[in-house]
């Protein structure tokens, strides 16, 4: 290792705060405005243009942003993305190149001192290249040398089970297939992914309650709810187009209740971007009852609800609750009621922060209701109790028998743009026995039973010096996990770190003795092998697999495609398979037919890809068939509240996105849905709060996170005074991933709780 200071965390300098009025409505003209800049900036205005007119499209290529499903039958006529979503493809598509010689020039120190926005502007990575113990610049290195290195490292480690091989969530399902295959060949199931970080707590609930770990909804039921509810969620900034979704039920005479900490604007009053009539005016009101809950206060207002509904169920049997769906599909109702009345509302109330007579309200609205969907991401999952927050969520529906019905039912709403499909293609560290049996037969091989590591063990195991290799397919694994000091060092413990990566961001900085950076092509650059362009194919959020084939000519001609990779890696590190990898990778109908013979609901799946918009899933819960539950049938559970309790002066932190950032990939400075410009380093505070601590506006605070007798500290943040619930605050990341705790984590599914960190604020003398 180098003896320069290698910085893991984004430097503590303050970039020039300035302020700007909060828009009272999401999208419209300003979200186009912004699409274009960013396009025009990083790409050029006529390329750019052409790759939008692709995105999304049928024939074209999938956004490398979120898993928000396309409409089944039609696109928009202007636009079928984002604001984010162009923001994506600008990154993607960026005429900046990071160039051997730019590491020649560049060493790894001096670039561990930029922010992660200018890390990311650098560019693209045009060829691999490699850093050397001791040494501080990466250097080229060829492809076959590069793979070597890696068959040598893996074949050195006394266990297979000292390697780790993580996914991203913007794998390809052919690549994501051929990954998984080659690292249990290899022998082990240490396949940590994103999901462990996001909606892993979505996936245990759902799997315990309804028997599959996925959403219930399609696109379509939204223009039949009668109700929508979403918790935990800013689609504004994070899912956009999900925004045109909740319009339509609206306009079809629906209701929204949002549940939330902030009030996000994109909730509130929306402008169809895609339809210029609309751009004037106050736009379309999506919210009609705002819940302004507490952080981590969801399951007792869900608990309030639900204990209101059984009133009025009581009152007036048979006509809240439906009970024909509860006898002929449910298990455990009789429990559940009985927990629930343990439960008084006054012990309730101070945990959600929210005025009893607008809780009562949303109660009348949802009992009156029969198609309703409920709509969650990361607000609900990374808290200690998050699989309890997800379960009551599922209890609610239950009741209403809004499960397996039109215009009703579970709506996660997930992240990267394929998370949804790694997982289905066997991207998990706990793979199902039924799985494993289907490789063994058709791969002829002993595939590795234990569970794998999770990210939150796999960390533990490289900081322990129980793992030695780190393989990164995608993603930025230190700035996307917690406890960054901690993983940083976890990652230098390695023998050998490896990054199958687009552009350069942190987590190549931090690295192990010896780290390669293996640069790939894009999710919008053509894809040619052997037997001409293939295509590759994604699932989104709501179950549906269709393909994805760039068009723009790949940046350089050293990019491999991600399953060219795989296979490069695998060849290099298999000693005895039978498996002709470069036959598989000359044309990715080979990969597909594998997937076929392997992972059930895929089958004739070469066909059935090939079909404009691709095809559905099977989906069990959409069928209102609760079979593969342990009892056959949907499960009531008993849930339990938040059991934080703060001391004098504590907070509860949680940690968000900006506006420009879609996860780790931050676009620009500005967070314009929230009035901040240009600063990243701030802390969301309630004014009420603000004067009991002696702060005002802008003054710099350090944070300190509380965990275990555990102290740690990220420093110089500004103040903000916000319309947030008292004794709670709201910080960016990957700035206050640092306050995240390694060991503070969802109970069961094991997500680290980086929406509930107990902090202090402490002033900076001037």
């Amino acid at each position: 290792m180098s003896t320069k200071k290698i910085h893991a965390q984004p430097p503590k300098k303050l970039t020039g705060i300035e302020f700007e009025k909060i828009p009272s409505s999401a999208a419209g003209f300003p979200a186009i405005k912004s699409a274009i800049t960013q396009i025009k900036d990083k790409v050029g205005l006529k390329k750019g243009i052409g790759l939008l007119a692709n995105l999304n499209q049928k024939n074209g290529f999938d956004c490398p942003g979120c898993a928000w499903p396309d409409p089944d039958e039609k696109r928009a006529f202007l636009s079928e993305y984002c604001e984010n979503g162009a923001k994506a493809v600008a990154e993607e598509a960026t005429k900046n190149k990071v160039s051997p010689l730019f590491f020649a020039t560049h060493s790894i120190s001096k670039l561990s001192k930029l922010s992660d926005y200018e890390i990311g502007k650098k560019g693209r990575i045009t060829h691999p290249v490699v850093v050397y113990e001791g040494r501080n610049h990466y250097e080229e290195i060829s492809w076959e040398d590069a793979f070597n290195m890696i068959g040598n490292e893996l074949k050195s480690l006394p266990s297979p089970d000292e390697a780790i091989f993580y996914t991203s969530g913007r794998t390809s399902n052919e690549a994501a297939f051929l990954y998984q295959l080659f690292v249990r060949k290899f022998g082990t199931n240490n396949l940590p992914d994103c999901s462990n970080m996001c909606h892993e707590s979505s996936g245990v609930a759902l799997t315990e309650t309804l028997g599959i770990g996925k959403g219930s909804v399609t696109l379509e039921d939204f223009n039949h709810a009668e109700l929508v509810i979403v918790i935990g969620q800013n689609p504004g900034t994070n899912h956009p187009r999900m925004l045109t979704a909740l319009g339509e039920t609206k306009k079809r005479g629906g209701k929204i209740i949002t549940i939330n900490p902030l009030p996000e604007v994109g909730l509130m009053r929306y402008k169809d971007p895609q339809n210029p009539f609309k751009w004037v005016g106050k736009g379309q009101k999506l919210t009609d009852i705002f819940l302004q809950v507490k952080i981590n206060g969801d399951v007792a207002l869900l608990k309030i609800i639900l204990k209101l509904l059984w009133e009025k169920e009581q009152k007036s049997p048979g006509t809240i609750f439906d009970h024909e769906f509860i006898n002929a599909n449910t298990l455990g109702y009789d429990d559940f009621i009985k927990d629930l009345e343990t439960y008084s509302i006054e012990e309730l109330i101070p945990q959600t922060g929210i005025d009893f007579e607008i809780i009562k309200e949303a109660a009348t609205l949802i009992a009156a209701k029969k198609k309703i969907i409920i709509c969650w991401a990361m607000g609900l999952t990374q808290h200690k109790n998050s699989v309890d927050n997800i379960r009551e969520v599922v209890n609610l529906l239950l009741l209403k028998g809004s499960i397996g019905k039109q215009g009703a039912g579970t709506c996660p709403v997930r992240g990267h743009s394929n998370v949804q499909g790694d997982r289905t293609m066997g991207i998990w560290e706990k793979p199902k026995k039924e799985f494993l049996d289907n490789l063994e037969k058709e791969f002829n091989f002993k595939a590795p039973r234990k569970h794998g590591y999770d990210v939150v063990d796999a960390i533990e195991a490289m900081h322990n010096k129980k793992a030695k290799v780190f393989i990164g397919m995608g993603g930025n694994f230190l700035s996307a996990t917690p406890d960054t000091e901690y993983t940083a060092k976890a990652l230098q413990n390695c023998e050998l770190t490896v990054h199958v990566s687009t552009k350069l961001n942190r987590s190549h900085l931090i690295h192990g003795k010896k780290a390669l950076i293996l640069p790939c092509l894009g999710r919008s650059e053509k894809d040619i092998q052997e037997k001409g362009i293939q295509f590759v194919s994604v699932e989104n959020s709501m179950g549906v697999v269709h393909s994805s084939s760039g068009h723009l000519g790949p940046l350089s001609e050293s990019l491999l495609s991600e399953p060219a990779i795989v296979a490069g890696m695998a060849k290099a590190s298999l000693s005895n398979t039978s498996l002709d990898w470069s036959e598989l990778i000359k044309d990715y109908d080979n990969i597909r037919n594998k997937i076929e013979a392997t992972i059930p609901g895929f089958e004739d799946y070469n066909t059935r890809i090939r079909n404009k918009g691709g095809f559905y899933l099977p989906n069990n819960a959409r069928d209102k068939d609760f079979s593969p539950t342990l009892t056959g049938k949907a499960n009531f559970t008993l849930n339990k509240i938040s059991d934080i309790t703060l001391k004098k002066d504590q907070f509860i932190m949680m940690t968000i996105r900006t506006h420009d950032q879609y996860n780790t990939t931050i676009y620009g400075l500005d967070d314009r849905y929230r009035g901040i410009i240009n600063e990243r380093r701030v802390i969301f505070m309630n004014p009420i709060d603000m004067k009991e601590q002696g702060l005002e506006k802008l003054d710099a605070v350090d944070l300190v996170s509380h965990f275990n007798y555990e102290k740690r500290t990220a420093k110089k943040f500004l103040v903000i005074p916000y319309n947030i619930p008292i004794q709670c605050t709201a910080t960016y990341f990957p700035e206050a991933n640092v306050l995240v705790p390694i060991q503070s984590k969802a109970r069961i599914s094991n997500t680290p709780t980086s929406k509930t960190i107990i902090i202090t604020i402490h002033k900076k003398e001037s």
